[in-house]
């Protein structure tokens, strides 16, 4: 049987659109093949209405570029298609990635249009890498900006991802799974995931376990027997409150305290669960086992979790699946990635595509990202797109202006500004380590309490600042003088 190692420098560089091939080959025929592009990538909607998203995918969209190389095999199949030139196929055959590339560290709060990759290099190489830039961004911030909503919903009460068997694929379980304690939750069901990426694995018993065995008593005595040092009971095979609690605490008594240790807990996956978790605590506590958790699962989302809470559920913790594995509510995560700029003569022509739909226009130019805090709250106050070299003092009084509504200003003082885009490819030489992903998940933490509490709510949450400096700004506008009319 041939093991899967989700660690292993996978070759994945036919996972393309095939239109990047075909305008590979001619941007080669057209003498095209060395000219410096800038392209951007950034989204346009935070998924589910939400205030922000979180950045995550960094890691595997470096291995990812680390390992572009086109395999004898690769070469043959695209001579099959007999669309491609030899002289064409021979550039493919000594392919070398070469573009420098920058990113917004994991676990960073991103939104709507900002740059949060930027890759500048030859255009067939920038050109290339779009769908898979897109595909590993996409997806880990589509299930970190989801498993973070579903954690802040449970008001610091631990999550567990519980969603492998329903996640789409098998990357959609590993990297969900890695997504998910980025944004927040404790540990995850997936196994694979504790051991190539460190995520605790966590679970104990399914309804069939209890079915296997002649009675539920037995079943959880048995089970005791074998944890008893991490005994968590599953309560709702027949019934919560009329056989599976007090069997749960029969076996307590019999077979866990006896031994020295403390019962960890049950778990309720069906059912009314405020009710049944609030007479199970009852229980529990007359039995003399406060300390004894209430777990709930079983379809739970963000605001079932926040009505439990506010229905006064006496729950502990929560497992979560498909509804968090898959961003099942707004399973999209609309990223995109646009020319911004070409380099003719040393000089960077900045592009810009226009559109009716005004979402649609894009920020033409080579860019940077600042984030503006209050130096005496630390919250953030606005984000702000410059033109690359641009430099925000912060020790000067700073202007934002509303980029549509140019006549909402604001002047910010008392601030620090910080660069969001750190270069992580240098003429395609890796130049980044990424953090380990428990610091990765603590930063994702850090970040988030920066926001301020009107743009962490769930409906109609604050617009946060995204803001362009004046340079871009004019520059934009010239464009779209030079264009809009065409």
């Amino acid at each position: 049987m041939v093991r899967i190692d989700w660690k292993e420098k996978k070759n994945l560089t036919m996972l393309t659109d095939f239109y990047e091939l075909t305008m590979s080959n001619g941007y080669f025929e057209h003498g095209l093949k060395d000219t410096i592009a800038y392209f951007d990538m950034f989204f346009r909607k935070v998924p589910d209405g939400g205030g922000f998203a979180i950045m995550a995918g960094v890691e595997q969209l470096i291995e990812y570029l680390k390992n572009l190389r086109f395999t004898p095999e690769d070469i043959e199949y695209l001579r099959s298609k007999k669309m491609f030139s030899e002289e064409f196929l021979k550039y493919l055959e000594n392919f070398k990635f070469e573009c420098d590339v920058w990113a917004i560290p994991e676990g960073t709060p991103i939104f709507p249009n900002e740059p949060i990759v930027t890759v500048v290099g030859p255009v067939i190489q920038a050109q290339f890498v779009e769908t898979m830039v897109l595909l590993t961004i996409n997806h880990q911030s589509l299930i970190a900006t989801k498993a973070n909503r579903i954690v802040r919903a449970a008001q610091g009460r631990p999550v567990m991802e519980f969603g492998s068997r329903r996640a789409q694929s098998y990357d959609g379980a590993v990297l969900g799974a890695r997504a998910a304690y980025i944004g927040g939750c404790v540990g995850t069901a997936c196994t694979i995931a504790e051991r190539d990426f460190g995520v605790p694995a966590v679970g104990t018993m399914a309804h069939s376990w209890v079915q296997m065995f002649p009675s539920e008593v037995e079943a959880f005595r048995a089970y005791a027997r074998t944890y008893p040092d991490k005994c968590v009971l599953l309560v709702d095979t027949y019934n919560v409150l009329k056989s599976g609690v007090p069997n749960a605490i029969k076996v307590f008594k019999e077979e866990i305290v006896p031994r020295g240790y403390r019962p960890q807990g049950i778990r309720i996956d069906s059912g009314d669960i405020a009710y049944l978790s609030k007479k199970a605590r009852q229980m529990l506590d007359e039995a003399g086992f406060k300390d004894c958790k209430i777990i709930a699962s079983s379809s739970l989302d963000e605001y079932i979790i926040r009505d439990l809470l506010q229905q006064g559920a006496a729950v502990d913790a929560f497992g979560v699946g498909e509804k968090l594995i898959t961003s099942s509510s707004d399973p999209v995560f609309g990223g995109v990635y646009k020319l911004v700029a070409v380099q003719q003569n040393g000089r960077i022509i900045p592009k810009i595509k226009i559109s009716e739909n005004v979402e649609k226009i894009t920020n033409p130019g080579f860019k940077q990202v600042y984030r503006l805090y209050d130096r005496e709250t630390g919250k953030a106050i606005a984000d702000v797109i410059t033109l690359h070299d641009e430099v925000i003092d912060d020790t000067q009084p700073y202007e934002i202006f509303d980029p549509i509504h140019t006549w909402k200003r604001k002047t910010v003082t008392n601030f620090f500004a910080r660069k969001l885009l750190v270069k992580i490819f240098d003429k395609g030489k890796c130049i980044y380590k990424s953090p380990d992903i428990h610091s990765i998940r603590k930063y994702c933490q850090e970040q988030v309490n920066t926001l301020w509490p009107e743009v962490l709510r769930f409906e109609n949450p604050h617009n946060y600042y995204v803001d362009l400096s004046k340079p871009l700004w004019n520059l934009k506008q010239e464009l779209l003088n030079k264009y809009g009319n065409i």
